[in-house]
């Protein structure tokens, strides 16, 4: 899931980011690089304490949702690449029945595109882009 964040910097001070779709999480780094780094591993500690006190996972919104908020007004916008797969819950097996055609597409695209460790996880994630826009 493609998050957008919001870094800041001060003279004399690191890269600070925020991120609006998730209050309370925030993150920094001396280099843009190192602050969007520090930044997912910040989101996974945010959803870790989601999961451990049984509260709902938030969804990314679009950017433009974000921009005319005062609170980030200066900054510079990034995207974030956010597997939330792994808060889901336990993996589970089933059978599902695909056109041919249909199943050598969703493996073409898992070979090309590295998101994608496998067929299921493509198929998580085009389940949770329709869920959860």
């Amino acid at each position: 899931m493609k998050f957008p964040v919001v870094l800041h910097k001060d003279a004399d001070s690191e890269y600070g980011v925020s991120i609006p779709d998730l209050p309370g999480c925030y993150s920094s780094g001396a280099s843009v690089a190192q602050a969007l780094d520090n930044t997912l591993e910040a989101m996974a500690l945010h959803f870790e304490g989601l999961v451990a006190d049984k509260q709902p996972l938030p969804r990314a919104k679009e950017v433009d949702i974000h921009i005319a908020n005062p609170n980030y007004a200066g900054g510079i916008w990034a995207v974030v690449e956010f597997d939330i797969t792994p808060y889901l819950g336990k993996s589970v097996r089933f059978n599902a029945t695909l056109p041919e055609n249909l199943l050598q597409r969703i493996d073409d695209r898992v070979q090309k595109d590295h998101r994608y460790a496998s067929r299921s996880g493509f198929l998580a994630a085009a389940a949770l882009r329709e869920l959860l826009s």
